[in-house]
């Protein structure tokens, strides 16, 4: 599923859930149609603007599936800052951000991913402040690792939690402007 709700391409879209959307709801901070997660959408067209766009750095946390075994001098490498290619393909040094090794995460596997046996593979918890285009994907092959999964599983302090794919949980706009540390708008 893309998290749009028109496209010119054969694709599953937002309007294809099970949920009656509000008239000019649309995503903040988009999932590209290889990654998965939460996914946050509002009517409010100044939350992406102050979330994304403004002077106070927000976090975003995602668990990243990579092939082989990553290292700790790839970890440092991560955490520091790396050059990857952004727009245009200037070079770009990444912000610091954290980052470790992680178990793999059981509880999301309920819908049906399976790992193959035998597969040498790490899994990353990294939380950033930025978000460029597939940022953390070119962060990990700029360490010479294939993301093989990536799954956002939080907005500052929105959680994906046991929120199962396709589903929809509605919060109150206080509740959600104070979760994402934006205050009152």
């Amino acid at each position: 599923m893309v998290s749009q709700f028109v496209s010119t391409h054969e694709v599953r879209l937002l309007g294809d859930l099970d949920f009656k959307f509000p008239e000019d709801t649309h995503a903040i901070g988009r999932l590209d149609n290889h990654s998965e997660g939460l996914l946050l959408l509002t009517t409010n067209k100044k939350v992406t603007r102050l979330l994304f766009q403004g002077e106070v750095p927000h976090t975003r946390t995602y668990l990243v599936q990579v092939k082989n075994k990553v290292n700790e001098e790839n970890l440092q490498k991560l955490r520091t800052g790396i050059p990857i290619r952004v727009k245009g393909g200037e070079e770009y040094i990444t912000t610091a951000c954290e980052v470790s090794i992680v178990e793999q995460p059981d509880h999301l596997f309920s819908s049906g991913y399976e790992l193959r046996e035998g597969v040498d593979n790490t899994w990353l918890r990294i939380t950033l402040t930025e978000g460029k285009f597939h940022q953390v994907r070119k962060m990990v092959a700029a360490v010479h690792h294939r993301c093989k999964r990536l799954i956002r599983v939080s907005i500052e302090e929105i959680v994906l939690d046991d929120l199962l794919p396709g589903e929809v949980r509605e919060m109150e706009e206080s509740e959600f402007f104070e979760r994402l540390k934006l205050g009152a708008i």
